[in-house]
């Protein structure tokens, strides 16, 4: 892996495993369709890891602490660990790999999640909170791997490649929080608090998750997809000027783009997660069971994760403006629900929970799909990684303070604030519509 890529950079001969891709059309068909097989493997792996936290990871700090205030900490440092994850699994991929990347954060996560259920075992607050941190890593990196299907797709094809690296993150997702009261009772068995049990899943999940990436994902497709954009370069060079000022266009970074998709995907995730993260503290209160609690997450990670082939098909059809739209008036539904709604009423709460995980799917996918068109391979993987940071940041800021909103205030409130902040979708799409608009206009006019 470092030699390919040093090889590359450098600008000498390609290793002959690489080279291969290179030369070849068939085979770079090939190596996507193989690379979507081994993420979407890994993705229902990391599913589950990933659906331990957000279940009960506010209801185990409820539980330590004794007090709802800090309940959504839990939430927040774990997604606050997912920003610093995000930048070094972003850092990793650019230099060695998306294989490298990704299969240090999975790893990195399930250590967390083993830390998790040592500190539920010693009843210790600070080991708590400092492996969600690192359990954060899980996190990021499941969301990370979406970019992975998307080095070797076409560009009309890129929305579909991420919505299929989604799509399966739901079999995992959906199964960790039905599992709860299973994984509660295995954990009980040896001795160790119940609502340790989900994260003793993470841990498997998580790893298991890391080492298939780490075994199979070869050859790595952004080496190959960074190999290629430098061939087509060379051949523009020694073909002609104009063919090399036309590929270098298509190679400029789009900064317009760049804030469109990060301030989609940051708006979304704080919604989502301020919402979602205080939603089994407010069930509990009103007497529904943890069975319950993981029935209504289930169905919230299934809406956030499986209509995603029709919003990558959606996306690629209609564009990701539209959809981005289309994000902001789900989730302003979503909230309105959340807030208004009975609270003891379980089909309120399952439609409220549903409707902000498909707000937060719309707003994912259109958001990496405007992000991916904008950045070129050179600097694309960086990029991806630190808007990640920022997504990381907004759902740590939003889960942090969505217990403080509830102790202070009520879920109404807090319902009601994540369906205002919602409808800043709206200006930021007609924003952009309008510089688009106008850059299109200059271009003709010129």
């Amino acid at each position: 892996m470092k030699n390919s890529v040093t090889v590359e950079e450098k600008g000498q001969h390609l290793p002959a495993s690489i080279a291969e891709y290179v030369k070849s059309p068939e085979k770079q068909r090939q190596l996507h369709a193989k690379t979507m097989r081994i993420v979407i493997f890994s993705q229902m792996f990391g599913g589950a890891g990933l659906a331990a936290g957000i279940t009960v990871g506010a209801l185990i700090a409820q539980d330590m602490l004794g007090t709802d205030s800090y309940a959504g900490v839990p939430t927040g440092l774990f997604t606050l660990g997912s920003a610093g994850a995000a930048l070094l699994v972003g850092r990793l991929s650019q230099r060695w790999g998306r294989r490298a990347g990704l299969a240090t954060g999975f790893i990195t996560g399930g250590v967390g999640a083993i830390g998790v259920v040592l500190a539920a075992l010693f009843n210790s607050i600070l080991l708590l909170f400092l492996s969600m941190l690192v359990y954060g890593a899980g996190t990021a990196t499941n969301l990370q791997a979406r970019y992975a299907g998307t080095d070797l797709a076409l560009p009309k094809q890129r929305a579909k490649a991420i919505s299929m690296a989604m799509v399966f993150t739901t079999f995992g997702a959906v199964a960790g929080p039905n599992l709860v009261n299973l994984t509660g009772r295995l954990a009980t068995s040896i001795g160790a608090p119940p609502l340790s049990g989900p994260f003793m899943l993470a841990a498997v999940a998580y790893i298991v998750a890391g080492l298939v990436l780490l075994v199979f994902l070869r050859p790595d497709p952004f080496v190959v997809a960074k190999a290629i954009a430098k061939e087509q370069l060379d051949n523009a060079v020694s073909d002609s000027d104009q063919a090399k000022l036309s590929l270098a266009h298509e190679t400029t970074m789009n900064k317009k783009g760049i804030i469109l998709g990060a301030t989609v995907m940051v708006l979304t995730q704080i919604v989502m997660i301020a919402i979602m993260s205080m939603t089994p503290v407010h069930m509990q209160h009103y007497g529904h069971s943890l069975g319950k609690v993981g029935i209504v997450i289930g169905i919230h990670v299934a809406a956030m994760y499986l209509p995603s082939l029709i919003t990558g098909a959606l996306v690629d059809k209609l564009g990701y403006t539209i959809m981005s739209f289309a994000s902001g008036i789900t989730l302003l539904l979503a909230g309105l629900i959340a807030a208004y709604g009975p609270g003891d009423s379980m089909g309120v709460t399952i439609l409220a929970l549903a409707l902000l995980g498909l707000g937060w799917n719309f707003g994912l996918i259109s958001g990496t799909a405007a992000l991916v068109d904008a950045t070129p391979l050179q600097v694309r993987a960086k990029i991806q990684g630190t808007v990640d940071v920022l997504i990381a940041l907004g759902g740590a800021a939003g889960g942090t303070l969505s217990g403080m909103v509830v102790a202070h205030s009520s879920y109404t409130a807090l319902s009601l604030a994540g369906a205002l902040l919602s409808v800043l979708l709206v200006p930021v799409v007609l924003w952009s519509r309008k510089k688009a608009y106008e850059k299109l206009m200059k271009k003709h006019t010129g």
